[in-house]
């Protein structure tokens, strides 16, 4: 399901004492970060703030929000979950969040069939493992090109062409 806002990472930490923060992002790469001007305290859009500077220093950001501009400051915000606004986001076409991937049906690409739900989504470095339920069962589905059909988060659906085996259980449970 598509949704306006989407959490982008966490602060973990300060750096340095003028209200740097280092956030540990939950995206593709920290770069990704960057591109914000404003970025959001919930996942509603109702408590925006400033970025006022944003740079890549190893797995971490170091970000410097509006109104954070001493190190107790910052202190105060470890923890925090940050948003962004999805409309914000500069994302090459056919690709999708995570998180809107979460809750989306899997079905059979040639048949229709329903193999369950996402619930989540582990990256491996080769490849992200889907984690798919369906009647308390859990199966794991490596998201690879060569097995995936249509992903449409704006639908909440996926359609795969499995391995087979992989759902045999699953086919027979219906």
């Amino acid at each position: 399901m598509l949704k306006d806002y989407l959490s982008v990472g966490q602060i973990v930490g300060t750096h340095g004492v003028r209200g740097e923060m280092r956030v540990q992002p939950w995206c593709d790469s920290p770069d990704f970060l960057k591109q914000f001007k404003t970025l959001y305290y919930d996942p509603r859009g109702e408590r925006s703030v400033k970025v006022i500077s944003a740079r890549v220093h190893g797995s971490v950001v170091l970000l410097t929000l509006e109104g954070v501009d001493a190190m107790e400051k910052a202190q105060a915000m470890r923890n925090t979950v940050l948003y962004m606004r999805r409309a914000d986001a500069r994302l090459p076409a056919g690709y999708y969040f995570v998180e809107e991937l979460r809750g989306c049906a899997v079905l059979d690409a040639d048949t229709g069939a329903e193999y369950g739900r996402i619930t989540d989504v582990t990256p491996t470095g080769a490849n992200d493992v889907w984690h798919i339920e369906k009647n308390g069962k859990e199966y794991l589905f490596p998201a690879v090109a060569a097995f995936l059909g249509d992903v449409d988060v704006a639908a909440d659906r996926v359609t795969v062409r499995p391995i087979k085996g992989i759902f045999d259980e699953a086919e027979n449970a219906d």
